[in-house]
């Protein structure tokens, strides 16, 4: 497994958000977290590069291996983790810099000062995220320039060329237009050969389309796992059953 979490309770104050989260994630696949709001995907898949710790009233227990180590293990270099874990944000995200900046940023900050290798990885990252052929010839333009849907692919771009194993996806389509929705949904089906993928999504349509195992989040608990195909299809807990047919609540 790439990602295994053990046992994962999180609160933040007096608040029980994860509640005994046992969830095993496979290597070059993508998982689609499911449920209502408020119910913790989103908190789970920032317990995975440790973005909760930058709250202060955070706490946890259990464990989240990621290659069959503790990412919460006192010896874990932070910054390390947050390049190997890359996050794709539900509203594109990019630097009031240039398109080619963008790309390049987690390099420099990583102390990557060759600029023949920046320029090619740069290149690499964009052709990779979908979008070289509509931005090749403005890389000096400013990111904010772009459509929504081309800033999304923009940010992943940026997040893959650090050269993650795991990238998290937070709603990354929720605030685009139903082509960039498509075209962002056709780059995760290409990207599952090389990344690991765990994806929250609020449309069920598009956890059955991109994903091929599937968690139902509820009240901070894993109610049911399985390949999206027999979870959707199947489903094994009546809470499922009701929540994906619209007979929820």
């Amino acid at each position: 497994m790439k990602i295994e979490a053990k046992n994962l309770n999180v609160s933040f104050g007096e608040s029980h958000i994860l509640k005994n989260i046992n969830m095993k994630i496979p290597k070059n696949s993508v998982t689609a977290l499911i449920g209502p709001s408020g119910c913790g995907k989103s908190t789970f898949i920032r317990s995975i590069n440790r973005m909760n710790d930058l709250i202060p009233s955070f706490q946890h227990d259990g464990e989240i291996l990621l290659d069959g180590v503790d990412v919460y293990d006192s010896k874990i270099d932070v910054v390390n983790l947050r390049k190997q874990v890359g996050m794709v944000f539900q509203k594109p995200n990019p630097f009031p810099k240039s398109i080619f900046e963008n790309v390049a940023y987690g390099l420099r900050i990583h102390g990557e000062v060759d600029e023949e290798y920046i320029e090619k990885t740069v290149e690499e990252s964009l052709k990779s995220a979908a979008i070289w052929d509509e931005v090749k010839d403005k890389l000096n333009n400013s990111a904010m320039g772009l459509s929504g849907g081309q800033q999304q692919r923009l940010c992943i771009a940026r997040t893959i060329a650090v050269s993650p194993r795991v990238i998290l996806m937070d709603e990354p389509c929720s605030a685009l237009d139903p082509i960039s929705t498509l075209k962002i949904e056709d780059l995760i089906h290409r990207l599952k050969d090389e990344y690991t993928i765990v994806m929250v999504t609020h449309n069920m349509q598009q956890a059955t389309r991109v994903s091929e195992f599937t968690s139902f989040f509820l009240n901070g608990e894993i109610i049911e796992s399985n390949r999206t195909d027999q979870l959707f299809v199947n489903p094994k807990e009546k809470k499922t059953e009701e929540y994906i047919t619209g007979r929820f609540g």
